[in-house]
Formats: C-alpha cells, sequence, structure tokens
C-alpha cells in the first residue's frame, strides 16, 4: 500500500498526551454544548410561539429521531475508528477510502430514511401514542425533518470522519453555523416575519433542515478549499462507492455502538416511568434534575470521543505503548472536569434548579435531594466511557454494550426492585451510583483483558487494513497498565 512519508495534519501520535487530548476534547465538548442549546432554544420559539400542543408534537418527533441518529452515531464511530487507524498509520489513501465508503453508505441509508420515515411517519407517531391534539403537528414537523435528514446524517458522519483524521476544530465551525442558522431562522419561519412565509410548526422543522443543509454545503466546500486530508478527488470520488470489506467493517462496528446508545436511552425511559409512579412533585424534581444532568455527561462523552480518535491513531502507527497513557490521561481529564462540574452543581443547585422549577416550587427540595445522593455517579460514568473510547479504538465493541447492558438492568433495576420496600423513593436515586459502579468495575474487567491489544500490532498490516480482524480479539499479552 501506498503511504506518506510526510506527517499529515491532525496527527495525533505526537508530542504531550495531556496536552493534545484537551486540545481535541475542547472542540467536541462545544459541539455538544451547542446542540444542546440548539434544542433548548427551538423549545423555547415553539412553545412560546405554538403552545403546548407544538411542544409535545416536537418531543415526540425528536424520540423518533433519536432512533434514527443513534444508529447513524454507531456507523459514525466506527468509521471514526477505522479513518483514524489508517491516518495513524500515514496511509492516507486506507483512510479516504474508509471515508468514501462511510459517506456512501450513509447517502443512500440517509435516502432510505427519508422516504422510508415520509410514508411511515403517521405509524410512527401511532406507535409513539402521541396525544390526538398534537398528532397533526407532530405530523408535519416530522416529514419536514425527515426530508432534511439526509443532510443532517451526513454532516454527522462527515463530522465524525474529519475527527478520526485529527480535526475536531472543522465541525466544530459549521455546528456554530447550523446552530446559529437555526436559532436565527426558527421565529421567522414558525411567525412568517419579513419576507419568510408563516408555517408554524413546520417553519420550526424547515428551519433546521435549512440550516443543516446550508451547514453541510460550507462544511464541504471547506474540506476542499483547505484541501483536508479526507477530500476526494478525480478517480478517488469512486471511493463512494462502498466496498464491501470496508462496509462490512462499518456495519458490524456501528451496530453495537449505536445499541449502546439504544440502551442508554431505552434504560433511561424505564427510569422516568418508574419516577412517574412516585407522583407529580417527584416526575417535576427528577425532569429538572435531567437537564442538569445532560451537561455533567458532556465532557466525558467528548474526552471518549477524543480518546477513541487518539487511540485508534496510536494503534494505526504502531505504537501500543501510549494507549495506557492515553486512557490514563483522559481518566484524569474526566475526574477533574466532571468532578468540578458536579462540585459547581453541588454548591449552586437550588440556583440551578429554579431556572426550571420556579423559586416557590416544592419539588426544588427533592430535586436538591436527588442530586445529592446520585450526581456524583456520573465522574464513575465518565471513567467508563474513557475505557469504553480505548477500546472501541481496538475494534472491542461488544464488550461495551453487554457491561451498559448488565449494569443499567440486571444490576439497577435489580436494585430498586430489592431496596424498595426499605427505602422506598431513595431506591431510584440511589440505583444510579449502584449501577455506576457496577459499570467501571465491569469496565475495567473487560479493559484489562489482554487479547484485543494486539490489534496494535496487526492494524496497519495489510491483513488487518482489509478488515480480516475480528473485533480486536486476537492472540497476545500485551497489556499496558491503566
Amino acid at each position: 500500500m501506498a503511504r506518506s512519508d510526510d506527517r499529515p495534519r491532525g496527527d495525533l501520535t505526537s508530542g504531550p498526551i495531556t496536552k493534545t487530548l484537551l486540545a481535541f476534547a475542547a472542540p467536541t465538548l462545544l459541539s455538544n454544548m451547542l446542540q444542546s442549546l440548539n434544542g433548548s432554544v427551538n423549545s423555547i420559539w415553539v412553545g412560546r410561539m405554538l403552545g403546548e400542543s407544538a411542544l409535545a408534537a416536537t418531543a415526540n418527533s425528536n424520540v423518533v429521531m433519536f432512533l434514527v441518529f443513534a444508529s447513524v452515531f454507531g456507523f459514525g464511530m466506527a468509521a471514526t475508528v477505522k479513518v483514524g487507524q489508517h491516518f495513524g498509520a500515514r496511509d492516507i489513501d486506507a483512510a479516504r477510502r474508509t471515508f468514501g465508503t462511510a459517506i456512501g453508505f450513509c447517502g443512500v441509508l440517509a435516502i432510505i430514511v427519508a422516504i422510508g420515515g415520509w410514508l411511515l411517519a403517521p405509524a410512527l407517531l401511532r406507535a409513539l401514542a402521541t396525544p390526538g391534539d398534537s398528532f397533526a403537528l407532530a405530523l408535519a414537523y416530522l416529514r419536514v425533518i425527515f426530508v432534511a435528514m439526509p443532510a443532517s446524517m451526513l454532516s454527522v458522519m462527515l463530522a465524525m470522519g474529519l475527527r478520526g483524521s485529527g480535526d475536531a476544530a472543522t465541525p466544530l465551525r459549521f455546528m456554530i453555523l447550523t446552530v446559529a442558522l437555526d436559532i436565527v431562522f426558527n421565529p421567522l419561519l414558525i411567525r412568517g416575519i419579513g419576507p419568510f412565509p408563516k408555517l408554524g410548526i413546520a417553519g420550526s422543522a424547515l428551519s433546521t433542515a435549512v440550516a443543516s443543509i446550508l451547514g453541510l454545503v460550507g462544511m464541504v466546500a471547506w474540506v476542499y478549499a483547505k484541501d483536508l486530508p479526507l477530500r476526494l478527488r478525480g478517480a478517488e470520488l469512486a471511493y463512494l462507492i462502498p466496498r464491501r470489506d470496508e462496509l462490512r467493517y462499518i456495519v458490524t462496528k456501528g451496530l453495537p455502538m449505536g445499541a449502546q446508545m439504544l440502551v442508554i436511552s431505552a434504560a433511561g425511559i424505564v427510569m422516568v416511568g418508574l419516577v412517574n409512579r412516585e407522583g407529580l412533585l417527584s416526575s417535576a424534581a427528577y425532569g429538572a434534575s435531567l437537564q442538569l444532568w445532560t451537561y455533567l455527561q458532556m465532557p466525558a462523552m467528548a474526552i471518549g470521543a477524543a480518546v477513541s480518535a487518539m487511540a485508534a491513531q496510536a494503534i494505526g502507527a504502531r505504537l501500543p505503548h501510549r494507549l495506557g497513557r492515553i486512557t490514563r490521561a483522559g481518566v484524569i481529564a474526566n475526574i477533574a472536569m466532571t468532578g468540578a462540574l458536579t462540585a459547581l452543581l453541588m454548591l449552586f443547585d437550588r440556583s440551578a434548579l429554579v431556572l426550571f422549577l420556579g423559586p416557590d416550587s416544592p419539588a426544588v427540595p427533592l430535586a436538591r435531594h436527588i442530586q445529592l445522593l446520585a450526581s456524583w455517579s456520573f465522574i464513575l460514568f465518565g471513567v467508563t466511557i474513557v475505557l469504553f473510547g480505548t477500546m472501541r479504538a481496538g475494534g472491542v465493541v461488544w464488550a461495551p454494550l453487554i457491561v451498559l447492558g448488565i449494569s443499567m438492568y440486571p444490576v439497577r433495576l435489580g436494585f430498586y426492585v430489592l431496596a424498595y420496600p426499605v427505602l422506598g423513593s431513595d431506591a431510584l436515586w440511589y440505583a444510579f451510583p449502584v449501577g455506576s459502579v457496577a459499570a467501571l468495575a465491569l469496565a475495567i474487567v473487560a479493559y484489562r483483558r489482554p487479547g484485543w491489544r494486539m490489534a496494535a500490532h496487526a492494524v496497519a498490516s495489510e491483513e488487518c487494513a482489509e478488515g480480516t480482524h475480528v473485533d480486536g480479539e486476537l492472540s497476545g499479552r500485551m497489556q499496558p497498565a491503566l
């Protein structure tokens, strides 16, 4: 295979590990925060301008969107890992082949999803038991969102591919553009301000669609204008036709990665159902807590993504001695960042909670109690995500899925069932740290299994580039310490 002898842009295999990790994680963290901010602001526009029924309609539609993007996330992470491995091995042509397959596959999948979503939208909303007064609004919103699905899915895939090549700044630039456009266009298209038509809730969806399309066009133009390593030109455009070996890797690794998000989401839905049994006060307090926990999880997700990209490049560059150091830096960074956020939340929990509940709400004391019992568990969750990031870079995808399944169902729910007669509703809040401790313990066991580490020796070879290794479970006894 032809390889470039020059160090490509986006190299993550040299230099101070902690500095590189933080510099790479920061843009990803900002992107995640912007996405959450975008959703919050759009919900405010819809709720204030169109009322509760419209807001409920967007909430029901967003459940469907999450399920779709969970699979895209999995395929995107698989592409990130493979691109990172090739990039670390200085095999830029192989990285472009993987990237082309991912984009081509995602494009075809997005068109299928868009057409199928438009046709099946009524059935999907009925399956979610969408209230009758929100059904028509949800249908209008969801169908426009499905029309925009190809641009949104391709933007996600392009951003994740760029991160695999060590570029987290470009996705951030165009996330800022997309969010700004969406926030500005929402009220204009909902109300029909100035030259814009008055479209109601469909205007909110169209705003998201227009912002996604313009963001995608801008990001593609930037990739070519800056001649970034993953751009495809001339004969390389044939890489957009998915290759069987590359596609096999993306699908077989991507499905379990996407399933991890579904497992977490389903566990969250179960917990909401259990909390709702405790009454309106508990539901309101828990809902406010969830809003704060969304931000507590962001550092771990960004650091985990950075660890995965750095570890993938280290594996491709045949630098296995860096894996333990990358993981250790990620663990320390997570403990510092998530720990600091948790401490701030504990100090100013009342001020944060009244933003959602109001200063006189009787749910505020209960929400503070929930925060005290459960918030610190997200520090452990972050360490688990970092370990998963390193293992994912070596091709291990089933172990994290199994760990999550065990910790969130038999452990977390089992603790709730056994402890509820003694602790009452507190069994719900204690179940979070119990599940997090179990997940971390199991993740450490999986991380320290030695077999998958031999992927660091083989991944840059012709055999590995052709996707012949299976789940990174190769023989060998290399085991860098955590």
